[in-house]
């Protein structure tokens, strides 16, 4: 059946701006976001870009500059950060949506290496180990780092190992120091080397949680978007939590 063009341009009109509701409440979501969390994060984003139809811009580095830029202007609408002090820090200045910080994950530190067998289960290669380079993220830009650091400082080992260590700017660093071999061995966040549904690979020492102090990590609002509102509420439900724990982190719910 032939249509008369002007019915034609019509029907094409119609299509139209039946999608344009579709296309104007797509929008795009910018994080800032620990290192530590990246893998996850990637993973939540994607979710949440399937079944929202926005699009997660994800920037991650260390909390520590995260923070400065924030204060900076940076133009992030999430901040995904390592510790609670930075978005304390951020609440207190009423540089967040008010109301809008919580934890989203508590992490945990391990003393990791990519060849089996070669970390105890005890750390005790720390004292008796033959490794040239320790791996550990800067503590004063890095939680995971202050976290070593607490770590070493109570085995007597933070001052001794001072030679023998390489510093990375983040944790991520840290993980691609030991990761590529320049270091033996490392301080690296356990969602690092965990996956979903498989176990670690290499050989870790679980540092007690007694050794350091809780790794809790806050998420807050930056700008009131309801794109970004919606990111939020997505990681607090069910299915992100799940991913979350997926990748070897605890939640607030945990207790």
């Amino acid at each position: 059946m032939n249509f008369p063009r002007s019915t034609i341009r019509l029907l094409l009109l119609i299509t139209a701006l039946s999608l344009f509701p579709l296309v104007a409440q797509a929008d795009e979501i910018r994080v800032a976001v620990a290192s530590n969390f990246s893998g996850t994060i990637k993973e939540i984003a994607q979710r949440f870009e399937v079944q929202s139809g926005h699009k997660v811009i994800l920037s991650v580095g260390s909390t520590g500059k995260h923070y400065a830029q924030i204060r900076n202007g940076a133009p992030f609408d999430l901040f995904f950060a390592a510790d609670t002090r930075r978005p304390k820090l951020l609440d207190e200045s009423g540089l967040i949506i008010s109301g809008s910080r919580f934890t989203y994950a508590v992490g945990r530190v391990v003393l990791w290496s990519p060849k089996a067998g070669y970390v105890d289960k005890q750390g005790l290669v720390l004292e008796q180990g033959d490794f040239r380079f320790l791996a550990v993220a800067n503590p004063k830009l890095a939680p995971y780092g202050r976290a070593a650091k607490e770590v070493l400082q109570t085995r007597g080992q933070w001052k001794k190992l001072r030679g023998r260590m390489v510093r990375g700017e983040n944790i991520g660093q840290a993980f691609q120091f030991v990761k590529s071999g320049n270091a033996e061995l490392g301080f690296v966040a356990y969602s690092q080397i965990k996956q979903p549904h498989s176990e670690p690979s290499g050989s870790l020492w679980e540092v007690p949680r007694s050794l350091y102090q809780p790794i809790e990590q806050q998420a807050v609002l930056l700008r009131d978007r309801l794109a970004a509102r919606a990111l939020l509420e997505f990681v607090r439900g069910d299915e992100a939590v799940a991913i979350i724990r997926g990748y070897g982190y605890g939640t607030e719910s945990d207790g």
